[in-house]
């Protein structure tokens, strides 16, 4: 289970992400606490994209009891990719409006634990896609997760771009927002990490859409400019999902 529970003393870092009642041991918690610690102040603007991705009621338009059903795909060079799923498990509403949501991120071997929410504000198959990446990452590299998460936690605060997107979703053409970001340019260890260094990730989501998030991708270029790319991994959300 790549999720950890805070460390001692980190539990005042960001009490109301993904949750509106109790304190949630999320990535974004543990990689805001990272940079806290790294001397970023907790007076901090929280930026567009952080608040798009963490603050935003994402099941806001969501009928619940209902599943969202993702469909997850890895393709890479070294031919280890492989198609499997994530279902968001959106339970009844409480009297705040607000769902119980679990989730079954991946099956079998590769299947992430992740624990249930009671009270969810935001979608936790975003928290899933960045702590399978954060393993990836540190798999692939021997780097350290804390660090990989504080990259992506400075990229989202100061360097993302955030652009409106328009999709297609149920037969309809919807407006979103399109957030990307290359956490790894300006690293000061990409010494030790020289193919991962363009590595980008962009997140799609819509308020029009059930649990806000259409698609969440991470991609590692190839070493040929236009060419195929070293690895990327995709989550995209499955028309007429329940």
């Amino acid at each position: 289970m790549l999720l950890t529970p805070y460390a001692a003393g980190m539990h005042g870092c960001w009490p109301r992400v993904f949750h509106r009642r109790t304190v949630f041991p999320t990535v974004l918690a543990l990689v805001l606490c990272a940079a806290m610690l790294a001397g970023a102040s907790q007076a901090q603007e929280i930026s567009a994209a952080e608040k798009t991705l963490f603050q935003d009621d994402h099941f806001r338009k969501v009928a619940a009891p209902q599943n969202l059903r993702y469909r997850y795909l890895r393709q890479d060079q070294a031919g280890t990719g492989f198609s499997d799923q994530v279902v968001v498990h959106v339970g009844a509403k409480a009297r705040d409006g607000s769902p119980a949501v679990s989730v079954e991120f991946l099956t079998g071997e590769r299947q992430l634990a992740l624990p249930e929410i009671s009270g969810a504000q935001g979608n936790p198959a975003v928290l899933g896609f960045l702590e399978r990446d954060i393993g990836e990452m540190k798999r692939l590299t021997g780097g350290s997760t804390n660090y990989f998460r504080k990259r992506i936690r400075l990229a989202l605060a100061e360097a993302a771009s955030v652009e409106p997107v328009s999709l297609s979703y149920g037969g309809r053409r919807l407006q979103g927002s399109r957030i990307a970001i290359q956490p790894y340019l300006d690293d000061p260890m990409q010494d030790k990490m020289r193919r991962y260094v363009g590595k980008r990730y962009v997140f799609i989501l819509s308020d029009d859409i059930p649990g806000a998030v259409y698609q969440l991708a991470s991609v590692v270029p190839g070493e040929q400019k236009g060419g195929a790319a070293l690895i990327e991994e995709t989550m995209t959300l499955e028309a007429g999902s329940r």
